[in-house]
């Protein structure tokens, strides 16, 4: 029997599912959790862990606690908490390291994508109920101020060497638009408005200012004076951070975005390019025959990557919701049903919980690697079914 995917009922029940496979595995008595799942839950490379994803299965466990108000999983999320303040933290050159092996670090790269996320992580603490978390939100927001903000084009940079010395030319979206939805978390946390201002400010220079040099889409790729670099990674389009070409998920994430910085400071240009961004998305990259949303299309408009990414169908079901309840178009809904009908169908496990990973274009497995750290820990299909059961609830 197909759910009802709009029901409250059926998201809690679909959280509650997705948590039950890492909280079953995840604890890790050295510290932190374990990340590398293949699909029925055996763990492998348990000595490898990312910044990433220890920051998102920290917020995976204490948005649970928020919402349901469960103590079940405070435990888990305080023992994440500590990892990353304790561990990735390297306290003589004031940074996190970005991989660790065996708990000891790997790579020391300083990366604003990282702090985004332990950004992110730290606001979701604070929520939760940790009034120590929130001194860490003001200093890692010192932290990407003082290393990574480019005040003189309104942007952050990408990468800075281990020792703080070496900042490359590199200028992506993915790092900002990350950094936006941190600085949204960081003001619903703190009722601090400079970090609504900055979510603004990024919302406005990446969504707007940037996408309309690339005829009103996000192109992720730029370079030092922000001009658009068409032809970074061109021969790498499955590069997992930095792809080549445009990325439907990351058009609805920043619908996503833009909406959930419209209900903090409704502006309408904001609904506008929600939709423009939505509509393309949908319209370019939905395979009409497999179902689904392609990973990559070019600039004109071919795929580029015919992979199938869980998150990419996860944040755009999010994106439809939001955009249905302010809009109230019908249409919106129809593509949430449709996402949920496909990834319901493919992409849950329906056998040992979560979501698959990767799939090829013809909806076949690629791996039988679940969870790969770095790479996927569900946070994207955990925080997209929170936000819309919040966004339910509150009307």
């Amino acid at each position: 029997m197909t759910p009802d995917f709009r029901s409250p009922q059926f998201l809690k029940d679909h959280m509650d599912s997705i948590l039950a496979f890492y909280t079953e595995r995840a604890f890790d008595p050295t510290g932190g959790y374990y990340q590398n799942y293949l699909d029925s839950g055996e763990t492998f490379a348990p000595e490898l862990k990312h910044l990433v994803s220890s920051c998102r299965m920290v917020f995976n466990f204490a948005t649970a606690e928020h919402l349901f108000k469960d103590p079940e999983y405070r435990h888990l999320w305080q023992h994440g908490l500590a990892f990353i303040r304790g561990t990735h933290w390297q306290n003589e050159r004031q940074g996190y390291a970005w991989t660790l092996n065996n708990n000891a670090p790997a790579d020391e790269t300083n990366h604003c994508y990282g702090l985004a996320f332990v950004l992110l992580t730290y606001a979701t603490a604070l929520q939760a109920g940790d009034e120590s978390a929130r001194a860490d939100i003001y200093h890692t927001y010192e932290l990407l101020e003082r290393h990574f903000w480019q005040a003189d084009v309104g942007l952050y940079a990408d990468e800075v060497s281990a020792d703080w010395q070496i900042l490359t030319d590199y200028r992506g979206q993915n790092a900002n638009m990350h950094t936006c939805e941190a600085m949204i978390l960081a003001f619903e946390a703190t009722q601090d408005t400079q970090f609504l201002d900055r979510a603004y400010a990024l919302a406005k220079k990446i969504a707007v200012d940037q996408a309309d040099r690339a005829d009103g889409l996000i192109w992720e790729h730029f370079h030092k004076d922000l001009t658009l670099d068409w032809d970074y990674n061109k021969d790498d389009p499955k590069n997992l951070y930095r792809p080549w070409g445009f990325q439907p998920g990351h058009q609805t994430e920043w619908t996503k975005l833009l909406l959930m910085l419209h209900k903090h400071r409704p502006e309408a240009w904001m609904v506008d390019r929600a939709k423009a961004l939505f509509d393309a998305a949908v319209n370019q990259a939905w395979d009409d025959e497999h179902g689904g949303l392609f990973y990559g299309f070019a600039p004109d408009g071919t795929i580029c990557d015919d992979d199938k990414y869980f998150w990419v169908q996860a944040e755009t079901f999010a994106a439809a919701a939001l955009l249905a309840l302010v809009t109230e178009e019908e249409q919106y809904w129809t593509w949430y049903d449709r996402l949920w009908h496909y990834s319901w169908a493919h992409f849950v496990d329906h056998q040992h919980g979560a979501w698959f990973r990767i799939l090829n274009a013809d909806n076949s497995k690629v791996t039988d690697r679940k969870s790969e750290a770095g790479a996927k820990c569900d946070y994207h299909t955990l925080g997209a079914c929170a936000l819309v059961l919040e966004a339910l609830l509150s009307q």
